[in-house]
């Protein structure tokens, strides 16, 4: 079981390690827009769920493996190889497309503390008040997320 737990929680940290890179380049890219303030918040929480990820690692006995978050954030930084309708720059159609993005790794996420919650039943290691926060955080974070693309979407439609 121990295995297991180990493969799990590095792989949500590849994941986590991207998303992190995703929300602050977002965050950063929409700094003075409508939308600049309510990303640097969820940009900031990101962050610290990652850190919120390791001391959960720590505390079952996990080693965050470095290689693994390195993959996450390069997974992330050729995400950015997208076609969008432009050659050179980004557009604003990659800016919802990373909204979205970043919508569904805080879903992975959210699910991940779902997961280690139904775990905790069984191991006593996993604090279930931590974990039911995280994932009440999450679930915050998604809905809010879920907003600011809707908000983006009218890009789609005629200038």
């Amino acid at each position: 079981m121990q295995k297991r737990l180990q493969v799990y929680l590095n792989d949500h940290l590849m994941g986590a390690a991207a998303n992190v890179q995703l929300a602050l380049r977002t965050a950063g890219a929409q700094r003075g827009t409508p939308l600049g303030r309510e990303l640097d918040g969820i940009a900031a929480q990101i962050s610290d769920d990652y850190a919120a990820l390791v001391e959960v690692m720590h505390s079952v006995g996990v080693t965050p493996r470095r290689s693994f978050a390195w993959l996450g954030r390069l997974g992330e930084r050729l995400g950015r190889l997208k076609l969008n309708g432009r050659v050179v720059r980004g557009s604003q159609l990659s800016t919802l497309v990373e909204l979205e993005a970043l919508r569904l790794g805080v879903l992975g996420k959210l699910q991940g503390w779902r997961s280690l919650s139904v775990a905790a039943q069984r191991d006593p290691r996993l604090d279930r008040d931590r974990l039911r926060a995280l994932e009440e955080a999450a679930a915050r974070q998604a809905e809010a997320l879920a907003g600011i693309c809707l908000a983006a979407a009218v890009l789609l439609g005629p200038a």
